[in-house]
């Protein structure tokens, strides 16, 4: 067995304890279930679409001997990049933010990938601006899969982590709810599930600002879309408040035994949320995108657990 043959395939874990205050009880019949993507070889939800895409280029001949691989990224992208040149004998360029957590600089580098930082003032719109603007400058020299418009990003959703969800579910899936970055995730998992039963409704999640610290999350209203996003495809948005969503990824670990990562902490957050005006019965499944791991030198980790200020009717539109 490769490497890449143990992408998907993840479990689908009942989070049965966490509400949206310690101890305050939930919507009764409410079942919420999170997609372990950190399950994935390198940790993420971003091995899916980095495979894909990479064995695409592969087999159309894009991608051929003696060319790096070039993208830009937040963190977990760049990670999936990093393994994967280096299991097939790519190299691998990467931008990205200089405010990258240190773990996530880390295991790029040790994978052997090339970091080049851009200014943590321009997020990953500035990395974006400035790997294309590389690649161009040098055609030859590298092969650019340029995730925000790569067709095979929300594709391998679409055929794995959406058709996943189904089948693990029994179909009884009834609301799917993610945030986005690329929106690939979103993008392909909820076209599927719609195909399989139109009557599923799903929710996309993004940060109540342009100014957040929802790691791998876009607040789609400031920044570069994506060529693959198409708003109409959400039944409805919520967004989420930063702090409160750190709040939830500290109480995910103490409460659950599941240490992820912020854009998990805010997918659960939204879905509790929702829960308040949820029918009984309803099973919503939401994505739990990467290992908190990477995110060990973050200060976030040792604030209070307070969720003041909370209104389960805030954020949600349709």
């Amino acid at each position: 067995m490769h490497i890449l043959d143990t992408v998907g395939g993840t479990p689908l874990l009942e989070l049965s304890k966490i509400s949206l205050k310690p101890g305050g009880g939930r919507p009764a019949g409410f079942r919420l279930y999170g997609k372990a993507e950190f399950g994935n070889p390198s940790g993420s939800v971003k091995d899916r679409a980095v495979k894909a895409m990479i064995l695409k280029a592969l087999a159309d001949g894009k991608l051929v001997s003696g060319k790096t691989i070039i993208d830009a990224t937040s963190g977990n992208t760049g990670i999936a990049y990093a393994m994967v040149g280096a299991a097939l004998g790519f190299p691998v360029k990467l931008f990205l933010p200089a405010n990258a957590s240190a773990e996530r600089k880390g295991i790029i580098r040790h994978y052997g990938a090339e970091i080049v930082e851009t200014s943590p003032l321009e997020g990953s719109d500035g990395a974006y601006l400035a790997a294309r603007d590389e690649a161009e400058a040098h055609p030859k020299k590298y092969f650019y899969p340029n995730q925000y418009n790569n067709e095979a990003n929300w594709k391998a959703h679409y055929t794995g982590t959406g058709l996943e969800i189904w089948e693990q579910t029994q179909g009884r899936v009834s609301h799917f709810i993610c945030g986005m970055g690329t929106s690939g995730t979103f993008m392909g998992t909820s076209q599927r599930l719609k195909e399989l039963n139109p009557r599923v409704t799903v929710i996309a999640v993004q940060p109540d600002s342009p100014f957040h610290g929802i790691e791998g999350t876009k607040h789609m209203a400031s920044t570069i879309k994506p060529g693959f996003y198409d708003e109409k495809q959400a039944d409805r948005f919520i967004e989420v408040n930063t702090e409160q969503a750190y709040t939830i990824a500290r109480r995910l670990a103490r409460e659950e035994g599941i240490y992820t990562g912020v854009s998990s902490a805010a997918n659960v957050l939204a879905a509790l949320m929702v829960a308040e005006t949820l029918p009984v019965s309803s099973v919503v499944v939401t994505v739990l995108c990467d290992t908190g791991t990477r995110y060990v030198s973050d200060s976030f980790w040792d604030w209070g657990e307070d969720l003041a200020g909370f209104s389960g009717g805030g954020g949600f539109h349709a």
